[in-house]
């Protein structure tokens, strides 16, 4: 009996776990780091190309709200805003003299008017006819990808389902 009582002892190898010193080497670690670079890459590309595309998408369907409330706009007030009256028609009472029949709440709010890319949508007309526009992530006239203009003018500017 004292001899098994011995055996579990904790002076005993048996409880103790035996210590590995072994590590991990260098090439172990950079393999590592390799594989969890290379995942973070594909990763972050695909979150990134699909944050763009959303950005357009949001474009787009902004300017379907713009285009429903400048509708509501032209039945009330028999035209739709120039350019010198702006979008900011759609959200305040420009008064009678420009339309007698407005609201009598706003057409839009002010977020609408915001691209996909957090800056004004451009708006111009004449009075009979209009185009929204927005200048694309590199707010510059042209580009590709993202960063090519996106207009009501164009058949591309419908929101794709």
């Amino acid at each position: 009996m004292f001899k098994s009582a011995k055996l579990f002892s904790p002076s005993s190898s048996l409880s103790r776990p035996v210590a590995n010193n072994r590590g991990l080497t260098l090439i172990e670690i950079m393999v590592v780091l390799l594989i969890v670079g290379g995942l973070a890459a594909t990763l972050g590309q695909t979150v990134f190309n699909s944050l763009s595309r959303s950005n357009v998408q949001q474009t787009k369907l902004r300017f379907g709200e713009i285009t429903k409330a400048l509708e509501m706009y032209n039945g009330d007030c028999g035209g739709f805003p120039t350019t010198e009256q702006g979008l900011s028609v759609l959200m305040a009472d420009p008064g009678t003299e420009v339309c007698p029949n407005w609201g009598p709440k706003a057409y839009t709010t002010k977020p609408v008017t915001i691209d996909g890319w957090s800056r004004a949508i451009i708006y111009e007309s004449d009075g009979n006819n209009y185009v929204l526009k927005s200048l694309g992530s590199d707010r510059r006239e042209g580009g590709t990808g993202d960063a090519k203009d996106i207009s009501s003018a164009d058949e591309a500017a419908a929101p794709t389902k």
